[in-house]
């Protein structure tokens, strides 16, 4: 990773539509550090931070007192994560690396005090937060409505998610059945979708065992699904630009 990467990861994020000056700041009182996949890097009620995706895919999730966790949001490369934690303080939820990743620390305090002072920074902020409700809306859309395809890819990724530990593999232990049945659908189906993950690489499978071989590839699955669509899952992940 070069101070190159960061530059160009920052120009590519809402952040740098930001004024030059604003963007200059950024940079120079930012820091970045690589993280190995698995590493939790927010926990609940962690002071506020804003963090730069450079390089990788991480997910932000939430957990129920049994300690059940869904995943809310995934950030990957060009991606801010904690603006929401810099306007309303800290939240419940966690956020960890599903790949090695590069991060760049956003200083909270450089920040915010450029939207205080200056309200094109400030709509900046406000119209990334409402980007990030779109993202969640769309998210539930699919959860609830999405292809079979899409609900097995969401699936995995946050079984295997759950049960990863720095340095480790992303592994799902279910089996096709019990993944079946907690996405609703039929075992054949299921399987068929499997053996096309497999077949394109993002997965290897075995008995009550599926291991995720490009985390980034099985959550496009999951906006984007390369099988025909339906209306509501054409839905595409929102970019910078939307």
């Amino acid at each position: 990773m070069t101070d190159a990467d960061v530059v160009e990861a920052l120009a590519g994020s809402f952040l740098g539509k930001l004024p030059p000056e604003v963007v200059r700041q950024l940079l120079a009182t930012g820091d970045s550090a690589e993280y190995p996949a698995g590493t939790t890097i927010y926990r609940e009620g962690s002071a506020p931070k804003a963090l730069l995706v450079v390089h990788g895919l991480l997910r932000v999730y939430m957990a129920s007192p049994q300690g059940r966790q869904v995943t809310v949001r995934y950030a990957r490369d060009r991606d801010v994560l904690g603006i929401a934690v810099l306007v309303a303080g800290p939240a419940d939820v966690g956020a960890q690396t599903l790949s090695d990743c590069t991060l760049f620390r956003i200083d909270a305090a450089t920040l915010t005090a450029a939207a205080h002072n200056d309200s094109k920074v400030a709509w900046a902020l406000a119209e990334e937060l409402g980007r990030r409700l779109y993202e969640s809306l769309q998210q539930t859309a699919i959860n609830t409505f999405g292809t079979v395809r899409q609900r097995v890819a969401g699936h995995l990724l946050d079984l295997a998610s759950a049960q990863q530990r720095p340095h480790g593999d992303l592994v799902a232990r279910v089996s096709q059945q019990d993944l079946a049945d907690a996405v609703g659908s039929a075992r054949e189906v299921v399987a068929r979708v499997l053996r096309d993950l497999r077949l394109a690489g993002l997965v290897a499978t075995a008995p009550d065992r599926i291991q995720i071989l490009d985390a980034a590839g099985v959550y496009d699955q999951s906006w984007n699904p390369t099988e025909p669509t339906t209306k509501v899952t054409d839905m595409r992940r929102p970019t910078a630009k939307d």
